[in-house]
């Protein structure tokens, strides 16, 4: 058996090699190392995955979030709603900005921003909401955009870990999340459904002139070179991580039913059993699978984690310290936030190994060994 491990890009690369090398290459001998037309062609072909009308690609997901605000036209003191069972970046982009991160609770079985607690948050600074779509699968975004349309905010899904999800409407119309809010945005880092060999991410609109604000800022604040309108930064894909890109694009649906079929085999594994709770799937949306994340009942979830190390089997804790308990946060009022059921998440979830490589011999080692522990 393979040693396994918790995303297995080696073997992904060798299942494309012929086509990454050469795409590699061709980029070479361009020498066109930035804005050549890989990014361009990346562009397109992930606007029509997508359907999103303007894709702008950039250097990272983090970049990705903090433009969006950025072309929104907040000020110093705005509250942005967010869940603070999340990673840091979603968070700190809002207090980067000197705007005031109003941390909510999830729902426990989705792991995703409540819209209740979204609702009961609002106050007449609100200006913005930043859902995340968790693990893989969509926050309830009907339900938020509702929330969004009464109170007159903008909302920027970060769909870095949900990208080629589908989410359902209750007249059954089907968007991928990113594309539903004002602002999408997402990653390439190279652990995600849809990674390059670096580091990229994207940002996705509908709206035309948000779309040229947005690559405005990402490109110095320019329209044209030397002109600059507004203060801006400098976040580009890099042509070699474009190419690659528009080559496991072409896979990402592969990739994702590859990762299903491996959640399938954990779920059989587990159905039942009273200590273990497998990932929930809400009704309104797929799941992607970026991460395979239980919530454990009566089991000492970090011996666990060493257990499964001892014996060769890669788990992971996300997140073990939720955005408003980070000392980063503290003069946010991050520690005036009570928020029991993200702080009954953080003690109880581990992550295990997911990815498009898992074989049948993986997945019983795996799931023999936490069965092992939890039954022990």
């Amino acid at each position: 058996m393979r040693p396994i491990q918790m995303v297995d890009l080696k073997q992904q690369y060798e299942h494309i090699k012929p086509e990454v090398d050469a795409a590699i290459h061709s980029v070479l001998d361009s020498c066109a190392f930035i804005n050549g037309k890989p990014v361009q062609d990346f562009a397109k072909h992930l606007s029509a995955y997508s359907g999103s009308k303007h894709v702008i690609p950039c250097a990272n997901g983090t970049d990705a979030l903090q433009i969006a605000l950025m072309a929104l036209g907040l000020q110093p003191g705005d509250e942005v709603i967010t869940p603070s069972f999340t990673y840091i970046a979603t968070t700190e982009v809002i207090a980067l900005l000197r705007l005031k991160p109003v941390f909510v609770e999830v729902d426990t079985q989705t792991f995703c921003i409540s819209p209740e607690a979204i609702e009961k948050a609002i106050t007449p600074k609100t200006r913005a909401i930043v859902p995340v779509h968790l693990y893989g699968q969509s926050a309830n975004m009907e339900a938020i955009m509702q929330i969004a349309e009464k109170h007159n905010l903008y909302v920027i899904e970060d769909n870095a870990q949900a990208i080629g999800c589908n989410y359902t409407f209750s007249n059954g119309i089907k968007k991928k999340t990113g594309t539903i809010g004002t602002i999408g945005c997402t990653s390439f880092f190279p652990s995600k459904n849809l990674g390059c060999y670096g580091d990229g991410g994207a940002i996705f609109t509908n709206d035309d002139q948000l779309a040229e604000q947005l690559k405005m800022i990402a490109n110095h604040g320019q329209k044209i070179k030397y002109y600059h309108e507004v203060v801006g930064c400098n976040s580009r894909l890099d042509t070699l991580q474009a190419a690659i890109l528009n080559i496991k694009l072409k896979k990402l649906d592969e990739y994702i039913a590859a990762r299903q079929k491996a959640a399938a085999y954990y779920d059989k594994a587990f159905a039942g059993h009273s200590k273990i709770s497998t990932p929930f799937v809400a009704s309104y949306t797929n799941h992607v699978f970026h991460q395979y994340t239980l919530i454990l009942d009566n089991v000492n979830r970090d011996e666990l984690n060493k257990y499964l190390a001892e014996h060769q089997v890669p788990s992971m804790i996300y997140y073990p310290v939720p955005a408003h308990r980070q000392k980063m946060f503290e003069a946010f009022g991050g520690g005036a936030y009570q928020l029991p059921q993200t702080d009954w998440l953080t003690e109880r979830v581990i992550s295990l190994p997911i990815h498009t490589e898992l074989d049948q011999d993986q997945l019983a080692f795996i799931t023999q060994k936490v069965l092992a522990y939890i039954n022990k």
